[in-house]
């Protein structure tokens, strides 16, 4: 029969273990649950490719409580209702990527770039960091040694997968279509050098 001490402590080193683990594997396996839902089901119109931007649909963004059947829960949980979303996963082995956002007149827009592996931010691109006027940035890998070209400013990633989210603020219901615009304008395309 185990003494209560040794039960006790038994116990203790289970529970600091699993809340170790937890604290430890949650923030990978929501990012692996959301990697699959982007590449795999997409915003409702199929996967969504790697170094590709996708914009929530403007009919979603409007109704988020009764989306169509073939609408991804990817942009209706949680039910943000002031800024449309923009998501991407990036596989930056094969190169770097340049975003290009456009003049957003003084609106509130952000680009966070999310690294995977461990669940942490390691840039912005948006209003309260780079400004509203239109720019193009240089996301690079973290085997890339060159500078970035032109002028760009470069974004160096830890590693070679990258989420993306975009958010662009909506202002009001009339506001949307205008708001869905620019989010639509924020690209990706490969560097080619």
């Amino acid at each position: 029969m185990m003494s209560p001490l040794l039960h006790l402590l038994l116990f203790g080193s289970v529970m600091a273990a699993a809340w170790l683990l937890t604290i430890y594997l949650w923030p990978r396996l929501l990012l692996y649950v959301f990697k699959r839902a982007i590449l795999n089901k997409g915003g409702g119109d199929g996967p969504i490719p790697i170094n590709t931007l996708y914009t929530e649909p403007q009919m979603l963004f409007a109704d988020p409580l009764h989306p169509p059947a073939s609408a991804s829960y990817l942009f209706t949980t949680g039910v943000n209702h002031d800024t449309l979303s923009t998501v991407g996963w990036l596989d930056l082995s094969k190169g770097p990527q340049v975003l290009h956002v456009p003049d957003m007149n003084n609106r509130y827009y952000s680009v966070q770039f999310v690294n995977p592996s461990n669940n942490t931010n390691f840039a912005y691109v948006g209003k309260r960091t780079t400004g509203t006027q239109a720019g193009d940035f240089f996301i690079t890998g973290s085997g890339w040694k060159e500078q970035a070209p032109g002028g760009m400013k470069q974004i160096l990633s830890p590693n070679n997968s990258v989420l993306i989210l975009c958010r662009v603020l909506v202002y009001d219901d009339s506001d949307l279509s205008t708001a869905y615009d620019l989010s639509k304008k924020i690209q990706l395309k490969p560097f080619i050098s």
